[in-house]
C-alpha cells in the first residue's frame, strides 16, 4: 500500500520525463518488490491469468524484469535492484490485512470462472498475485546473469534505496509508492516499470504513464515543513505500519494539523480518540533510523549470455528468438554505457560492508 502523498503534491514538484535519456548513466535505486509486483500484475494473458512455463512456473516477473531492465539501461540508466528483507514488527498487521485480501481475491476469481465470467475472473486474478520466495530467487538469478547489481536490504527495500541516494552511490529511488520520501531520498522516480500505455482498473480505457521525479526539498519547501514533518503527515494519513492513519484526517487535514501544531504530540493531545496499532513515536523513528547495510562500492559487470538463456530458454520456455534479439541489445548497452567507463562511474554490482 504505502503512504499516499498523492494530492499532497502539487504539478509543479512532479517534473515528467518524456525522454528517459535525460536520466542517462544516472544511478537509480529501483525498489524490486515494487517493480515485480507491477510486472505481476501487468503481463497477463487475456483471461487475466499470468504468464507460466510448461511446469506451471509463473514468469510474468521474470519477462518483465529482463525486457524492461534492458529498455531501461538502453537509454542509459545504471540501475540497482533492492530486495526487501524482514518485514519490521510494525508491519505485521498490514500485511495479515494483505493476506487477507488475496485469498478473498482468489476465491472470488475462482468463482467467477467458474461462472464464465471471465473479465471478473481477470480483475481479481490481479488482486490475487503473491510474489514467492522461488520467484524472488529466480529474479535475483536472473539480474546476476545479465549484469545487474542487486542488493538484499536488512529491512524495508525503499529505506535502503533511500539511504544510497542519501549517500550518493544513487542519483534517486525509484518505485510507485511514495515511502522512500519518508526515508529521505532526495529524489524519487516513479512509473520508471510501466512506462507507456496502461489500462485503466476495470475498464477499457488505456492511459499515457510517463515517469516523473519528484524532488524531497522543492516538495519540503512547498509544503513549508521538514522531512520529520512530513512523516508524521505520513502517520496521521496512514503507512504500512498505521494502515487506517487517524479517522477523518486526510492528507491535506493532516497537512493543515502538523503545520498549526507543529509536531505530532501537540496534534494528538487535540485528537485525544486517535487510536495506532503501534506506537506512532516508534513508527517516526523507525522512518528516520531504518535498519540499512553501509555499502561503499557497488559494480556492474558484462552479461553472460548462456546463464541467461539457461535461465529464460531452457528452465521457463522463453522464446530462444526473441531473447537472443534482447541480448543483443543488452549487450550493446553494456558496451555503450558501461565498459570502458571512468573509475567515477564504476560503482556497480555487489557490495561491500564498511
Amino acid at each position: 500500500m504505502g503512504v499516499n502523498l498523492k494530492d499532497l503534491i502539487p504539478p509543479t514538484c512532479r517534473q515528467e520525463i518524456d525522454d528517459l535519456r535525460v536520466l542517462a548513466r544516472k544511478v537509480i535505486a529501483l525498489d524490486a518488490y515494487n517493480a515485480l509486483y507491477q510486472f505481476l500484475a501487468a503481463i497477463r494473458q487475456p483471461d487475466g491469468t499470468p504468464l507460466m512455463d510448461s511446469k506451471g512456473n509463473i514468469t510474468s516477473h521474470l519477462s518483465g524484469l529482463f525486457y524492461r531492465t534492458i529498455n531501461l539501461i538502453e537509454n542509459g540508466l545504471k540501475l540497482i535492484y533492492v530486495f526487501d528483507g524482514k518485514p519490521p514488527e510494525l508491519k505485521r498487521e498490514e500485511l495479515e490485512r494483505r493476506r487477507v485480501r488475496r485469498e478473498k481475491a482468489a476465491e472470488l476469481m475462482v468463482k467467477a470462472y467458474s461462472e464464465g465470467e471471465v473479465r471478473e475472473a481477470a480483475k481479481y486474478a490481479v488482486q490475487a498475485v503473491h510474489l514467492t520466495e522461488p520467484m524472488v530467487k529466480e529474479a535475483k538469478r536472473l539480474l546476476e546473469a545479465m549484469g545487474i547489481p542487486y542488493i538484499q536490504a536488512l529491512g524495508e527495500g525503499e529505506a535502503q534505496a533511500a539511504y544510497l541516494a542519501k549517500k550518493g552511490l544513487a542519483w534517486a529511488t525509484g518505485s510507485q509508492d511514495y515511502d522512500s520520501l519518508l526515508f529521505g531520498t532526495p529524489r524519487l522516480i516513479r512509473n520508471l516499470a510501466i512506462t507507456g500505455k496502461r489500462k485503466l482498473p476495470g475498464k477499457d480505457i488505456y492511459v499515457e504513464i510517463k515517469p516523473e521525479i519528484i524532488e524531497l526539498d522543492k516538495l519540503l519547501k512547498i509544503l513549508g515543513i521538514t522531512l520529520e514533518q512530513l512523516i508524521e503527515v505520513g502517520i496521521l494519513i496512514g503507512t504500512d505500519y498505521n494502515p487506517d492513519g487517524v479517522e477523518g484526517v486526510g492528507p491535506k487535514t493532516a497537512l493543515q494539523l502538523i503545520k498549526t501544531y507543529g509536531s505530532l504530540e501537540k496534534v494528538l493531545r487535540v485528537l485525544p480518540k486517535a487510536r495506532f496499532p503501534e506506537d506512532p513515536m516508534k513508527i517516526k523513528e523507525y522512518f528516520l533510523k531504518p535498519p540499512v547495510i553501509d555499502i561503499d562500492r557497488i559494480e556492474w559487470r558484462e552479461p553472460d549470455k548462456n546463464a541467461i538463456i539457461q535461465i529464460l530458454v531452457k528452465d521457463h520456455d522463453f522464446s530462444l528468438d526473441r531473447v537472443e534479439n534482447a541480448l543483443k541489445r543488452l549487450e550493446k548497452a553494456y558496451r555503450e554505457f558501461m565498459k570502458g567507463a571512468p573509475s567515477s562511474l564504476d560503482q556497480w554490482f555487489r557490495y561491500s560492508k564498511k
